[in-house]
């Protein structure tokens, strides 16, 4: 099984929809997490509608609180089971599908977490950490707007102007406890597990697509519990080609030994 994460930036709008669905298709996943996706849930959801034809995904909207809907989108044959938004407050959303595989059901969470204010984040990663249970085949994936607590960032943290360093920052230290908060519930970073060494490290900027508020930073994460850990073949930043361009962030993909029913 093939899931990949994209925050794909402010819909993809004005015209950037036809690039996004490029990066997608290349990879084919079978579950993918979209976030930022300003304007999918007008019209009747004729923007959401149409990436999902275009990808051949059906598609599990999550609609915002004050900011952009998020999605989980599934490719066939999978067989969902349930799927509904987490009714918290969050800045953005937070949508969970749980599918059928061959190892048992996999629960997978699309989220955009809060990208001005550390405090908000760590508590919106509490409301999803609440729900997670280590035994069971669980992912949360999507933009987290926080670093690492692994890694050294001082370099990333020099490099960009102050009025956004100051979102990165906790009483003059690192602001990674969104990540942590969902490290002590169970979840495992797959990149960290997983990723390939000589690969891109970090989620954001791309080359072209703006991003003036990054610094080669690591954002957005696929997170598993230690059952999906376990069956974790890879974990990788996508980019390259239209992944350049086609929004600030790239993609995040990671495949799993697991089939979907």
């Amino acid at each position: 099984m093939r899931v990949l994460t994209y925050n794909i930036r402010n819909g993809g709008q004005p015209d950037r929809l036809d690039r996004i669905v490029e990066v997608v298709t290349a990879q084919r996943p079978d579950l993918l997490a979209l976030q930022e996706l300003r304007g999918f849930d007008r019209d009747l959801g004729r923007l959401m509608r149409a990436v999902a034809a275009a990808t051949g995904m059906s598609p599990f909207l999550g609609r915002s609180w004050f900011g952009q809907p998020v999605a989980v989108l599934v490719r066939e044959p999978a067989r969902v089971l349930d799927w509904h938004r987490v009714r918290r407050p969050f800045h953005h959303a937070a949508v969970e599908v749980t599918v059928a595989t061959d190892r048992g059901p996999l629960t997978a969470t699309s989220t955009h977490l809060n990208p001005y204010s550390g405090g908000r984040r760590r508590w919106e990663a509490r409301w999803l950490a609440a729900r997670v249970r280590r035994d069971r085949l669980m992912l949360v994936m999507g933009d987290l707007n926080t670093l690492d607590p692994w890694t050294d960032h001082a370099a990333q943290l020099r490099d960009l102007a102050p009025e956004f360093r100051r979102r990165h920052l906790h009483r003059g230290t690192v602001d990674s406890r969104a990540v942590a908060v969902l490290a002590d519930a169970g979840l495992l970073d797959l990149f960290r597990q997983a990723g390939d060494p000589d690969g891109l490290a970090y989620s954001a900027p791309t080359t072209d697509g703006g991003g003036t508020e990054f610094s080669r930073m690591r954002l957005d994460y696929i997170l598993g519990t230690p059952g999906v850990a376990d069956l974790t073949r890879s974990c990788r930043i996508v980019f390259g080609g239209a992944a350049e361009s086609a929004s600030d962030h790239y993609p995040v993909l990671a495949e799993l030994d697991l089939s979907l029913d």
